[in-house]
């Protein structure tokens, strides 16, 4: 059975390796983690070669979530980190590990599900997948070495989990009457925005459209929304088109 305690999910983002993914649980077993989800591993799942890797772990791989795409593995998500070492263009908060998992403590107490995404091994997440996320977390290395393995990675965040998470007890955040909004909701948020803006000409050139969707996704991953927030803003969206066609 999954341990009870609350705590974020870890996110492989399409792992290349089974002894990754298996390094990778078996450091957040180390931990007291075992909430992992495992996006379009490339060789397959499940995985001989990360069983044999996981060495007495082997239930977190049994537990974990598959997933065919990262908005599907967000799905239920309100908070999400993706870690990086290389720089990026988008405007995101960057944390230490130890700050990411204080503030990812503090969000877990107040009822808040919580996410963070590790990237393939060859050249981490891509920027389509830190749009989706809310923060960066960074790892302060050597700059003349600054890659860290998966393993390495998942090992480092966990521990900064566990030294800010001994503490924590249980507790529910009120917000208003509504709750925060999901990875599922604010997907089809900006799917809907998307759409209507495609008809409305508004990614235009065709060649920059792929770049301006998105800094238009990572515009939304930084806005906090509820799930009234989100019911509100399909409604302007949707009376808007009325409008348009009804003046047509």
């Amino acid at each position: 059975m999954p341990n009870p305690t609350p705590q974020p999910s870890f996110v492989l983002v399409r792992p290349q390796m089974g002894e990754n993914i298996g390094a990778a649980a078996r450091a957040m077993w180390n931990f007291g983690l075992d909430r992992m989800r495992i996006v379009a591993p490339r060789d397959g799942w499940p995985n001989q070669k990360a069983v044999a890797m996981a060495s007495g772990a082997g239930r977190l791989l049994d537990e974990a979530q598959l997933a065919g795409d990262l908005a599907e593995a967000l799905d239920d998500c309100t908070f999400v980190f993706a870690t990086t070492a290389r720089p990026r263009e988008l405007t995101k908060p960057v944390y230490s590990p130890e700050a990411a998992m204080k503030l990812a403590a503090d969000k877990i107490k107040a009822g808040e599900k919580v996410a963070v995404l590790f990237g393939p091994e060859r050249a981490g997440l891509e920027n389509e997948d830190v749009a989706k996320a809310n923060a960066i977390i960074t790892v302060p290395v050597n700059p003349e070495f600054a890659s860290l393995n998966l393993g390495q990675c998942v090992l480092l965040t966990a521990y900064e989990w566990r030294r800010q998470a001994e503490t924590i007890e249980h507790e529910v955040f009120e917000i208003g009457k509504s709750d925060w909004a999901t990875g599922a909701e604010i997907e089809a948020l900006v799917t809907h925005y998307e759409d209507r803006l495609e008809d409305a000409g508004y990614f235009y050139p065709p060649e920059k459209a792929p770049g301006m969707k998105v800094v238009f996704r990572n515009l939304w991953s930084r806005m906090r929304l509820t799930r009234a927030d989100v019911q509100m803003l399909h409604g302007v969206m949707r009376q808007m088109v009325r409008w348009k066609e009804k003046g047509d």
